[in-house]
Parts: C-alpha cells; structure tokens; sequence
C-alpha cells in the first residue's frame, strides 16, 4: 500500500501549538529528552541522523539525546505529529498535499543535501530502461519511506506497472543479489552505504531515467530536479541520469527556541565533522541551508541563520 503524503498546508498552520509531548521540563532547555527520527539499516539518513545525534548529545548536556531508526521520511512525519520524535530528516517532496492527513506545529532546522533516486538491477539482467520494469518484482522503499513516496508519483506520471515489494534499502540488496527480486529503487544520498556494499560483490548497473526525471520535474509542486550520479560514486558503475530532492531537518514547533538555535548551530559548524566519514555531508553548508521551500524555518533556527549572516 502506498504511504500518503503530508499537507504542506497543515504543517505551516499549526506553528506555536502545545507544549513538547513525552519531554519533560527542566530549568535552561526545558526538556531531558530529544529523540531524532532518522531511515532504515543501510541509508544515509541513518548515517548522518546518527552521527547528528552524536554532536547534539555533547552540545547539549543534560539532555538524552537518541536517534531513532525509522522506514524515514513519511514515517518520520507521523512520529513528529505523534509526539514520538521531536527532530526529523525528511524529503521535502514527503512534505506535500493529502486532504487526509493532519500534521501540527512543525518547521524546519534546515535544507541538508540531496536525495538522488536510484534504480539498481543486476548488470546482466535484461532491464535497461524503465519500461523494462513491466510485470518485474521491483523494491519501492520500505512502507512509510520517501522512496516510496517517490516511485508512486513515478507510477503516476508514467503508467508503467510492476509487482511492488516494501524491502528497506539493506533489504533490498540482499534481495537482489540472491535473485529474489529484479530490481529496486532507492531515494538516497551519494554515496549510499547498502549500494557501495552491494557493489564489491555483486556486478550491479544503474538504469537511467531521463524522461522520468522530467516528467517528475514537470509537476506543480517544483520538488523535483534532473541530475546525474557522478562517474566514481560507485566503482566503475558510470555515471547515471536520474532526479533529485532536497532533505530537510525538521523539528516541532514547540521545541524550545534555544534548543533549535544549537541544533542549527551544530547542524551547520560541524558539518565537516558530519561529513569525515559520510560524503554526502559535504553539502551541507549555510549558503544553502535556509532554502527549506514552502516549510518555514523555526524560530529558533532562523535566529541563528540571522546572527551568521549580520
């Protein structure tokens, strides 16, 4: 079943409400605990949510601060308006219209990097194009996922149908590599973690996606962009044309100013620390960070980007 996008409109209408659900108040900060909802085994999103965590725990003392593994984007959405995370990485293209669905009080930190989408087949396998996909067992994402968020709206503008399988990004490498699925699609940073491994023993191919990552581009809501997979990210796998999103660090509204301000603070001073071991952080940089699209920033991370910039 395919996971529902989130109402942009919503997510602006319910700034300021409520106090921070499952913290609970101590003098400075106001709460003991942050959790940041991050992605799936094998996913940078894991990875950089991770190691986030890591610098927010010394950034803040006296605060328990814990990532939380998630399927990401979508399912990090909910546990935001749950009440069950209080920072998130999300797509922003997860961040869109859904009469259905109600999310309150939350903005953004900051735009991080881009998710490039990727489709992995096996390098001897038959598929070369998109349309080879018809009728095959092809990964979309785990359930709740920005990937899988991504495919549908691919599926929408293309018509082309397959048998979809909710594997995470590891999941779906093993499965791939032991013939049990035909291909599989990813929504990640580059490079990611469950490809890379995939790679050293399994020959593997990108497949290109020129005319879909246009037809992706050609929607109202501009969230998507054509790019490449540069030559090296993955040994001698060429490079690749596919589409990209931005990923935003997203928080409650009702966490406190001065806490979003130090997250923001440490988000963006120690991205090259973020990035000693995760390449893709490197694009994490100021210049870029306060373009979080329809999403506003929060107060506290606003007051920040105001002091940097004079």
């Amino acid at each position: 079943m395919v996971s529902r996008p989130l109402s942009r409109r919503a997510l602006i209408a319910g700034a300021g409400a409520g106090l921070l659900a499952g913290c609970t108040a101590r003098p400075g900060s106001g709460l003991r605990e942050l959790v940041l909802a991050t992605g799936p085994d094998g996913a940078v999103f894991q990875k950089i949510g991770g190691a986030i965590a890591t610098l927010l725990a010394n950034a803040l003392p006296g605060v328990a601060v814990r990532a939380r593994p998630s399927s990401a984007s979508v399912e990090n959405l909910h546990l935001l308006n749950r009440g069950e995370a209080q920072l998130a990485l999300s797509s922003l293209d997860a961040i869109s219209e859904h009469p259905d669905t109600s999310i309150h009080g939350i903005s953004a930190v900051g735009r991080l990097y881009d998710s490039f989408l990727h489709l992995v087949v096996p390098a001897g396998g038959p598929i070369r194009h998109f349309g080879d996909l018809a009728g095959k067992r092809v990964s979309t994402g785990a359930g709740g996922s920005g990937t899988e968020f991504i495919v549908a709206n691919l599926r929408r503008v293309t018509g082309v149908s397959f048998t979809p399988v909710l594997l995470n990004q590891q999941e779906s490498a093993a499965a791939l590599a032991q013939g049990s699925l035909d291909a599989f699609f990813t929504l990640t940073g580059i490079p990611t973690p469950a490809i890379t491994d995939l790679e050293r023993h399994t020959r593997i191919r990108l497949v290109p996606l020129v005319a879909q990552a246009q037809a992706l581009a050609r929607l109202p809501s501009g969230y998507y962009l054509p790019a490449t997979i540069p030559a090296t990210t993955y040994g001698a796998i060429p490079p690749c044309p596919t589409v990209v999103t931005p990923n935003l660090l997203l928080a409650r509204d009702d966490v406190p100013d001065d806490v979003v301000e130090t997250v923001t603070r440490t988000v963006f001073v120690e991205a090259p620390t973020i990035a000693a071991d995760r390449p893709e952080a490197r694009r994490i940089n100021i210049r870029t960070g306060i373009s979080t699209g329809p999403i506003p920033l929060h107060s506290g991370a606003a007051r920040w980007f105001r002091a940097v910039k004079g």
